[in-house]
């Protein structure tokens, strides 16, 4: 399957009108984060069916939506754990250190300015290459590597890392650190 190039740049346009939804429907970032993730995923999966010529962002934002909804249903259909009897089967229980290291990221990265944060996310988090992060953000490209820079090294003066440090036993949190402090 090969998407046009106006029709890929259509689909990184339309990212912070999809946060923007996600966020007034979800009421929480992190979910936002998470559905716009899975939109993109569905969309891209499902590109052939899509009709050039026609509303991308009606399509996207159609996506979006639907996955919210299913989501909510499917966590309805969920069992809830209040006496901890399910949780207490488990094999392996969460590390309490793990834990505290991310709560401690996600302090230090709400610390960011805006712009920062954004940067890092979409290219210590969410994998975009500086170039791709450039046009969601709409700047140049020095600009978005000068953010991450500079997000990453704030990072690591707000969690007290030396240089050269790992961080925390969270794969995603790890990941984004190691990059701060190389």
């Amino acid at each position: 399957m090969t998407v046009s190039k106006a029709l890929r740049e259509d689909l990184l346009a339309s990212i912070p009108n999809l946060r923007a939804f996600a966020v007034s429907l979800a009421g929480n970032s992190e979910r936002a984060d998470d559905l716009v993730q899975e939109t993109l995923m569905k969309a891209w999966a499902k590109f052939d069916t899509f009709q050039e010529g026609t509303n991308l962002r009606a399509w996207l934002f159609t996506i979006l939506r639907n996955e919210f909804y299913s989501q909510v249903r499917k966590r309805g259909r969920e069992v809830e754990d209040a006496e901890g009897t399910y949780a207490a089967r488990l094999a392996s229980q969460p590390a309490q250190i793990g834990h505290m290291d991310m709560s401690d990221f996600r302090e230090a990265l709400a610390q960011l300015p805006a712009d920062q944060r954004e940067a890092l996310i979409l290219v210590g988090a969410s994998g975009f290459s500086y170039e791709e992060a450039a046009e969601i953000c709409e700047c140049a490209v020095g600009t978005i590597k000068s953010r991450v820079s500079r997000a990453r090294t704030r990072l690591g003066e707000l969690l007290s890392l030396e240089s050269g440090e790992t961080y925390g036993a969270d794969p995603m949190s790890a990941s984004v650190i190691t990059r701060t402090i190389a």
